[in-house]
């Protein structure tokens, strides 16, 4: 295939950028590289491509143009397959699993004498550890102690449950436009173009409040 200018200034646009330009390195027949056809059909020509970040383009595994699309228009649908993998941090793996302590109440010298006394009784049982014990398994003790304690006390904040933001009013307002939506398409008067409207602007209004924070 040839280039002409809009080729060129696109191999310059991605050079400058360190973009690679992955539809054009996949071996495929041409029937599967022609992303445009002229309205005589009679030419063909690859104009549609797929850029991606050199650092990430091995990401893209292959490309080619879809045919069989139906869709008013002389160009074809062009295809990427992505792979990816996703890591999950050890923190966020853990973080809805370790507990969160209000340290505020250890000012309070009542609730602070409480807990040194609540304490001191739990942890004298680990007075007779013999110095060969396991450390590991004499840690985990005293960290059950700790943990025990403060579940005993009001220094344990309670996580706050997020409400969910989608619920039956949502699905009453999706299918209020929905019908609006269908009245308008079977007769487009004045009349129907108002009321979709209106519902449309109704439920946009409902869905960007559900999505404030309390």
């Amino acid at each position: 295939m040839d280039s002409n200018d809009n080729g060129v200034r696109l191999v310059k646009f991605a050079t400058s950028k360190n973009l690679v330009v992955k539809s054009t390195m996949f071996p495929h027949r041409n029937i599967h590289k022609y992303t445009w056809t002229s309205p005589a059909g009679k030419t063909h020509n690859q104009i549609d491509h797929v850029l991606i970040d050199r650092r990430w383009h091995s990401s893209v595994l292959d490309v080619q143009s879809f045919r069989g699309a139906d869709y008013d228009t002389n160009h074809y649908l062009v295809i990427a397959k992505v792979g990816a993998r996703l890591a999950v941090g050890k923190q966020a793996a853990q973080r809805f699993d370790r507990q969160r302590f209000n340290l505020r109440d250890l000012n309070e010298p009542e609730f602070r004498e409480q807990n040194q006394i609540e304490i001191t009784n739990k942890y004298a049982g680990l007075e007779n550890v013999k110095d060969n014990e396991d450390v590991y398994r004499t840690w985990e003790n005293i960290k059950a102690i700790f943990q025990s304690s403060a579940k005993w006390s009001p220094s344990l904040h309670e996580l706050k449950q997020n409400k969910p933001s989608f619920d039956e009013k949502c699905l009453g307002f999706l299918d209020q436009r929905k019908r609006a939506k269908m009245l308008w398409t079977l007769d487009p008067s004045q009349s129907n173009v108002y009321v979709m409207n209106n519902v449309r602007h109704e439920v946009s209004r409902h869905f960007r409040e559900k999505r404030r924070p309390i």
